[in-house]
C-alpha cells in the first residue's frame, strides 16, 4: 500500500509548480493547484532504478537497448489492446516538442492547424510560433439538467466546413485536457475518415491515457480503423502516470511507413530520438508489474479525489460545479452561474481564496468562466483550498 495522504513540501526544489508561483501568479503564499504533475511521491521502484544507476562514477552517453521498445511496446499492448511492432516507436524529448517537430518537419509557411478548444494551450502556442494558422474547430459542450457543462463532443460537421486546401494537420487531445473526456471509437473513426480522405495528418496527444477512470479503456486513434494508422502519429509517455515529468521520457508511434521514414528521419537527423540515460532506467522501471500495481492504487486514489470535490462542491457550493473527468487528475471547473468576468473570478481564486489554479481562458474563449483544478495531491490539500474558496465567497 502506498501513503497518497503523506504531506511533501516541495517548495526550494526549483519545483515549477511551486517555485514559479511568483512570477506567474504575482505571489507565492498560494496552495499550488495548477501545474499537471502530482504531489505524490514517486514510486520507489522507478527512484531506486535510478539510485542504483547513480551508484556508478561514470555518467557517459548511455545505450538505449534493443529491448527498450520492446518493454515499451508490450505495456501499450497491455494496456490498450494495441499492438505495435517495436519498430514503430521513438523517443521524443516531451510531447510539445515532439508536436512543434513533427509541424516543421511535414508543414510549410502558411498551412494551418486544427485544434479543438477548450485544448491545452501549448498546441496553440507552438504552433503560432512555429509559422503556422490556428483553425479552431471548438468541442461542443453537454450539458446536464441544471445547466452546467458536464462533457464535451466533437463538431465533425464544423471541422468539415473548416478544412481548406491549406489544412494539412489536426492536434487532438485524446484525452482530452481539461475537459477530461475519453473520445469514443465511433467519434475516432469519423475523424480519421475525415483526416484521410482530406489528406490531413492528424498529431494525437495520449499523455493521459494512462490514467482512465470508471473502468474504461482508453481508445489509441491509431487503433480504431486503417484510415486512422495511415494517417496519423501518436505521443505517449510514462510521466503523468508515475509523476516523472522531470525526467521527460515520451515516445512517439507511427504506423503508416512513409509518416514514419519522414518523422523519424527528422529526429534522427536533430538527434533528437536519443533519451537521455535518466529517461530510459525510469521508463524500464516503471512499466513492470510494481508499475502495474502503483498505477492501480494511484488511480483509486484521485479517483476518490474526483468524488469528494464533486461531493463537495454539490453540498456547500452549488454555484460551481466538477466537470468530471474520465481521464486524468484534471477536474475542470464551471464557475459561471458565478455570474464573475474571468478577470474577477481569476482574482477571487488567487488574491481572495490564495488558490493557483490555470485560468480557463488560456485553453481558447470557450474556457471563459471555467477554472482548472489540479486533484493530483493528499486530499487534505483539496479539502483546505475548497474551504479557502467558500471563505472567499
Amino acid at each position: 500500500m502506498y501513503d497518497f495522504d503523506e504531506m511533501i513540501d516541495r517548495r526550494g526544489t526549483r519545483c515549477y509548480k511551486y517555485d514559479a508561483l511568483e512570477e506567474e501568479f504575482g505571489r507565492s503564499d498560494l496552495r499550488a493547484l495548477w501545474v499537471a504533475d502530482m504531489d505524490f511521491r514517486t514510486p520507489d521502484f522507478i527512484l531506486d532504478a535510478l539510485r542504483r544507476r547513480l551508484s556508478h562514477p561514470v555518467l557517459g552517453y548511455p545505450v538505449t537497448g534493443k529491448d527498450y521498445f520492446e518493454i515499451v511496446s508490450e505495456w501499450v499492448e497491455d494496456l490498450h489492446g494495441w499492438k505495435v511492432p517495436a519498430s514503430c516507436f521513438r523517443y521524443v524529448p516531451g510531447i510539445v516538442k515532439g508536436i512543434g517537430f513533427a509541424e516543421r518537419c511535414f508543414l510549410q509557411p502558411g498551412d494551418k492547424v486544427v485544434i479543438q478548444k477548450p485544448v491545452y494551450h501549448p498546441f496553440r502556442i507552438v504552433t503560432e510560433q512555429s509559422g503556422f494558422e490556428v483553425v479552431n474547430n471548438p468541442l461542443r459542450p453537454q450539458y446536464d439538467a441544471e445547466g452546467f457543462v458536464c462533457g464535451y463532443e466533437m463538431d465533425l460537421d464544423d471541422l468539415e466546413r473548416k478544412i481548406d486546401a491549406r489544412t494539412k494537420m489536426l492536434v487532438l487531445c485524446n484525452p482530452h485536457n481539461p475537459g477530461g473526456v475519453v473520445f469514443p471509437a465511433e467519434t475516432l473513426r469519423r475523424l480519421a475518415d475525415i483526416c484521410e480522405r482530406r489528406g490531413i495528418i492528424v498529431l494525437s496527444d495520449e499523455i493521459h491515457c494512462e490514467m482512465v477512470h470508471g473502468g474504461r479503456r482508453h481508445v489509441p486513434f491509431a487503433s480504431v480503423s486503417e484510415a486512422a494508422a495511415r494517417c496519423s502519429i501518436t505521443f505517449m509517455a510514462p510521466s503523468k502516470t508515475f509523476n516523472i515529468a522531470g525526467v521527460v521520457s515520451s515516445y512517439a508511434i507511427a504506423q503508416d511507413p512513409e509518416l514514419a521514414e519522414r518523422f523519424f528521419g527528422y529526429l534522427e537527423s536533430n538527434e533528437t530520438d536519443y533519451p537521455p540515460i535518466f529517461s530510459a532506467e525510469a521508463t524500464r522501471a516503471a512499466y513492470t508489474e510494481a508499475g502495474k500495481a502503483w498505477r492501480a492504487e494511484m488511480l483509486d486514489y484521485v479517483q476518490g479525489n474526483v468524488d469528494f470535490v464533486d461531493g463537495w462542491l454539490r453540498a456547500n457550493l452549488p454555484q460551481i460545479r466538477a466537470v468530471r473527468p474520465q481521464a486524468s487528475f484534471l477536474v475542470w471547473l464551471d464557475c459561471r452561474k458565478l455570474g464573475l468576468p474571468q478577470e474577477v473570478l481569476v482574482d477571487l481564486f488567487v488574491n481572495k481564496a490564495r488558490l493557483a489554479l490555470n485560468d480557463g481562458s488560456v485553453f481558447g474563449e470557450e474556457g471563459r468562466g471555467f477554472m482548472r483544478l489540479n486533484v493530483g495531491c493528499p486530499r487534505a490539500n483539496l479539502e483546505a483550498a475548497l474551504e479557502s474558496l467558500r471563505n472567499a465567497l
